[in-house]
């Protein structure tokens, strides 16, 4: 079977869950079932993928106070290595920073990719209704900038209140609408410009962007946002980003991503395990049956990509190709 690395897989140990989560209200409207080591294991070797990288899901390690923030991330990303260490030729992992503590989130970048040796960082939308791109992070990006690093970026939900009035789970349509705020907002405010050595992943297939791609060409031949003369244009931009396909692995959106942003710079996502077992399952098997990609394309949209932006995890193929633990 073709080498896979799952690049949107969540870790979700009861005490994250406990801190950020009401039992009755989970955040985005569905609640996963219990996580576990053991189960991810088993999901992945049902699933015939050979590494995922973890993160943390939305909201993120902030819910109000930044002291308790940083003792959760640190948390978390202990965590993440551990599992690393345990399982060292199955999973890979995103660092989560407690933003919008944009100190705490400096600190706890040093930590996670200095002494924990993760692979990258995963950011939301917004912090606590802060967008990405916004100039508090400044900072941060600059650092990021510094390290070349991966990126990682899930949804949040909206910070309006509005936008959760439809009586509607926040990841039918809000997430992907918030995906697409931050993208707009990264590539406006000229962040993307000021980090070309980041390696940005988008979750879900960058929410509505490839759809909206067509709007962001418009508003660049407008000349309507200030800043234009020091940024690439959006088409030029998304195709320097990545993008995964959670919940994204359809015909028709495999068909726009190759027209707007180029098959090569596809990856891989279940969002297990908020993906229901058998749908994230059956995921995998449908990007490997598609007619819409080549076997070189498919090779690249599994794991081969990846691999480019994670090197280590290439050094794993030869170990997990039985799925070994």
């Amino acid at each position: 079977m073709t080498f896979t690395v799952d690049i949107h897989h969540h870790m979700l140990p009861d005490f994250f869950w406990q801190a950020t989560n009401e039992g009755d209200h989970p955040v985005g409207g569905i609640a996963p079932p219990p996580w576990s080591p053991a189960s991810t294991l088993s999901f992945l070797d049902d699933a015939g993928i050979d590494v995922a990288v973890t993160s943390i899901s939305t909201p993120g390690v902030h819910t109000g106070d930044d002291a308790a923030a940083r003792v959760l991330a640190r948390r978390c990303n202990e965590l993440a290595a551990e599992l690393i260490r345990d399982h060292p030729g199955r999973f890979g992992g995103f660092a989560c920073l407690p933003l919008p503590d944009v100190d705490g989130a400096l600190a706890e970048l040093a930590y996670a990719l200095d002494d924990l040796r993760l692979d990258g960082v995963v950011l939301f939308s917004n912090a606590r209704g802060s967008y990405l791109g916004d100039p508090r992070f400044t900072p941060l990006f600059d650092e990021l900038q510094r390290r070349a690093a991966v990126v990682f970026v899930h949804p949040n939900p909206s910070p309006d209140p509005s936008a959760h009035a439809l009586g509607l789970p926040d990841s039918l349509i809000d997430f992907t609408a918030d995906t697409t705020r931050a993208i707009a907002r990264l590539h406006y405010s000229n962040t993307f410009a000021r980090t070309p050595d980041v390696k940005y992943v988008f979750a879900h297939a960058g929410g509505t962007v490839p759809y909206l791609a067509g709007r962001f060409g418009i508003i660049d031949e407008m000349n309507v946002i200030p800043g234009a003369e020091a940024r690439a244009t959006a088409a030029g931009t998304f195709r320097r980003l990545y993008w995964d396909t959670a919940l994204s692995w359809g015909d028709p959106v495999l068909r726009m991503l190759r027209d707007v942003v180029g098959l090569d710079h596809v990856v891989f996502g279940t969002d297990y395990p908020y993906l229901r077992r058998d749908l994230a399952v059956s995921c995998r098997q449908h990007i490997e049956a598609s007619p819409e990609l080549t076997d070189g394309e498919r090779t690249a949209v599994l794991g081969a990509t990846a691999t480019t932006l994670i090197p280590r995890l290439a050094t794993l193929r030869p170990q997990t190709q039985t799925h070994a633990s």
